[in-house]
């Protein structure tokens, strides 16, 4: 039987409190794609790294003709299985997802998909038009992001996909604290206690 009283963070953003002490997520806003008893699996939404798309395209011998994703930025997704590719994008319609090993985020509009069938999809001028790919995967085991956002390491708030695909990279993280409804120079980097 199901813990009814168990947290379920899927399609939220997970937003680094300043004094998180992992260094690959300072300053980060993870993106929930599930949450269960399980654990956890989310993509980072802004950190780029110093890959275009047009690059990775090549190097899994596509090419990529849509000029409007050329030049974007492949993302540090997190520290999990770096050399894999995730796409997250926008549900194309309400039907199934036609790429394998796709993942349909509940409640979000949005999947993540791991197969190379997306990729060739968006090389032949289809697919999504919104579109976030990362290398890697942030991934939390039963019980672990619980545990750290009870020890104030996260701050959660319903995800919002203008944040992912319509905001400057630079402002993602204060995006998603706007989100909260309150001014972000008010977080502390010290654990309260009463």
């Amino acid at each position: 039987m199901a813990d009814a009283s168990r947290i379920n963070l899927t399609n939220q953003f997970l937003i680094a409190m300043p004094g998180m002490a992992d260094g690959h997520f300072t300053g980060a806003v993870v993106y929930l794609c599930e949450h269960t008893e399980k654990g956890a699996l989310g993509l980072v939404i802004n950190k780029p790294i110093d890959i275009k798309l047009k690059n990775l395209f090549e190097k899994v011998e596509l090419s990529l003709t849509r000029d409007d994703l050329a030049e974007a930025p492949v993302y540090f997704g997190g520290p999990v299985q770096t050399e894999r590719g995730f796409v997250l994008h926008e549900r194309q319609s309400d039907a199934t997802s036609p790429y394998n090993s796709t993942l349909a985020i509940p409640g979000g509009g949005l999947d993540m998909t791991t197969s190379k069938d997306v990729l060739e999809a968006l090389s032949s001028g289809a697919g999504p038009k919104k579109i976030l790919v990362t290398l890697g995967y942030s991934g939390w085991g039963a019980g672990q992001l619980e545990d750290e956002i009870g020890r104030n390491g996260w701050l959660t708030v319903d995800a919002a996909p203008e944040v992912i695909f319509d905001t400057p990279i630079e402002q993602r993280y204060e995006r998603a604290l706007s989100l909260l409804g309150f001014d972000p120079r008010m977080l502390s980097q010290e654990a309260g206690h009463a």
